[in-house]
């Protein structure tokens, strides 16, 4: 068994040589060389397979780590998806094959992966996407839309779910495939946001052909692989983040106040002491999931509750970044800290990986087992539906 301690220092004795003064965000190259120095550190993919390219320790090592490496800007930003999102879907439901091909150049940071589920007409309501799979002959053809996809204009691959039988409700006919984001069927545009920067991509999905074996999961089970994933992508966002990775985190603005002389401000105080103790409820909340990681316990949908309130809490500590740092925090380049970023950019937090209201609807259904909203659609065939461009169609 590992000496979780001895485990801990030498992660961080690593860290502190190979990581510090590296930029959250750097050059791709950088990201990539630095992405494979962690692998072959054997501190990437500490807990994945080792038949698969991963270390085969356990969540406690994972764990450990992840505590070595608080307070350290790690550059691996780009290569999240695949790591909290795609690599876990392909472990849990992927082929023998699939793994064997895709995961180890995955924790190495040789391929970078997005996930694309979203369209313009199906976004909280993912059920309802549009993008179609035909079988023909020996390849499924894939034409469509998909938006808000990270780290598309970095990625080699990703998981995309199309619909393959639009004559069964519209959850029963989606199947979920590797796609091959080189293929010159595939065009990336990025999407540029209020913080200046293109955090997110539209792609145009134009006859690209996909063969069989890069189905994942089952022919028309794409919606249960598609709920693997994102139960995965809010475990990975609601576990994912620390205090010191927040701008906004207490820390920060209760030093800002301090500078400041707010500190004898009644109001001021209130709003930082309800902010730690925010912050204390979403550690304290991540550290259970993690121990029951640790006992073998999957979150599952509690999963929607870390994401819920890693949510609220960003965008709470950016109305209190607001009333302590006044005009300056949205002025870029004044030495706050990447505040002014940080504040565009928080809204976003609440729609990103699924909205409040929809991490609220999993919540009272899966976690507390309050009735479900009413459905009317969830038994009539998706070509019968009114959604998206079909109900443009439909008005013309």
């Amino acid at each position: 068994m590992t000496d979780l301690e001895e485990y801990r220092r030498r992660a961080r004795a690593w860290l502190d040589e190979h990581a510090r003064g590296l930029p959250r965000e750097p050059d791709l190259a950088t990201a990539k060389t630095f992405m494979a120095t962690l692998y072959d550190a054997g501190y990437s993919g500490i807990s994945w397979p080792v038949e698969y390219g991963g270390q085969g320790l356990s969540a406690a090592e994972e764990r450990a780590f992840q505590e070595a490496a608080r307070g350290v800007t790690l550059p691996i930003g780009v290569f999240g998806i695949g790591l909290g999102m795609c690599g876990p879907t392909l472990l849990s439901i992927g082929t023998e094959e699939q793994k064997k091909r895709y995961i180890r150049p995955l924790l190495r940071g040789e391929e970078i992966w997005c996930q694309m589920f979203s369209e313009p007409g199906a976004g909280s309501d993912v059920a309802s996407l549009q993008t179609r799979a035909v079988l023909d002959g020996d390849a499924w053809v894939v034409n469509g839309q998909k938006v808000w996809t990270s780290a598309a204009r970095q990625a080699d691959f990703g998981l995309v779910i199309a619909r393959t039988d639009p004559d069964v409700p519209k959850h029963s006919g989606i199947t979920m495939f590797v796609i091959d984001l080189h293929d010159p069927g595939v065009t990336v545009r990025p999407l540029r946001d209020m913080t200046g920067e293109a955090h997110f991509n539209e792609i145009f999905i134009d006859d690209v052909r996909i063969a069989p074996d890069q189905v994942v999961g089952e022919v028309n089970g794409g919606w249960s692989a598609a709920v693997t994933t994102l139960l995965h992508e809010r475990v990975s966002i609601g576990m994912g983040a620390t205090r010191t990775e927040r701008p906004a985190s207490y820390a920060n603005l209760a030093a800002a106040a301090r500078e400041r002389g707010l500190l004898d401000d009644a109001a001021v105080r209130d709003q930082l002491v309800d902010l730690y103790l925010r912050e204390r409820a979403f550690d304290l909340f991540n550290a259970r999931l993690s121990q029951e990681v640790k006992a073998g316990i999957q979150p599952g949908a509690r999963g929607s509750v870390a994401k819920l309130l890693l949510a609220e809490l960003t965008l709470y500590g950016a109305d209190v970044a607001s009333e302590i740092l006044g005009p300056g925090a949205v002025a870029y380049g004044e030495g706050e800290g990447g505040i002014a970023s940080a504040l565009s950019f928080a809204p976003g937090m609440a729609l990103g990986g699924g909205t409040n209201e929809i991490m609220r609807n999993i919540i009272g259904d899966r976690v507390l087992g309050l009735p479900r909203e009413p459905q009317v659609d969830r038994t009539v065939p998706f070509r019968e539906l009114k959604v998206g461009t079909q109900a443009k169609e439909a008005g013309r």
